[in-house]
């Protein structure tokens, strides 16, 4: 499997209608992230391909981002979820994948500032710990914020707070 983040940039793009059955299935193959319809996939690789993100490498999807810009802050990507491959964990396919779609959501912005957020429970330390590389990789703030509680997301309280991560502004090409 490849290794460095410039040797994935050929096969990043933004998704595409086809490609939503792969998100799934990976979605599946990973076991971590909660498993959205098919159809909420396909609407995210139509709808929001332009703040979405694929890995096909060698005609296999190795690994996804899929996000949006809130309609009244146009100046953040909302990160919903990022899977790669188990084939392809641990080579920087998360971070090439997230250092590309900043890049392209801030070109099609004219290179306006950009803030990511996310929300990420406490215990999702992989996660957590991806979100503050990127932060620090490219030297600004990560603050965290409250958003969504337990209860709104399980009336069980099987699953935990999920507060927002607040990552920038970036004002500078992403590191490559």
């Amino acid at each position: 499997m490849r290794t460095g983040a410039h040797e994935w940039a050929a096969g990043l793009r933004p998704p595409r209608g086809s490609d939503a059955l792969a998100i799934r299935e990976l979605v599946t193959e990973t076991g971590v992230l909660d498993l959205n319809s098919t159809y909420a996939y396909l609407l995210l690789s139509t709808d929001f391909a332009q703040t979405s993100i694929v890995a096909d490498i060698d005609g296999r999807l190795q690994g996804f981002i899929t996000g949006y810009q809130p309609p009244p802050r146009p100046d953040v990507l909302f990160v919903w979820q990022v899977a790669v491959a188990p084939a392809a964990q641990r080579a920087g396919l998360a971070a090439a994948m997230l250092d590309a779609l900043v890049e392209r959501v801030r070109a099609e912005n004219n290179g306006a500032p950009l803030t990511v957020e996310a929300t990420v429970s406490p215990g999702n330390t992989s996660s957590r710990a991806f979100f503050s590389a990127f932060a620090r990789r490219h030297g600004v703030p990560l603050t965290e914020h409250p958003h969504f509680t337990a209860d709104q997301l399980d009336p069980d309280g099987a699953h935990e707070d999920e507060p927002l991560l607040r990552i920038g502004p970036l004002h500078s090409p992403t590191a490559g």
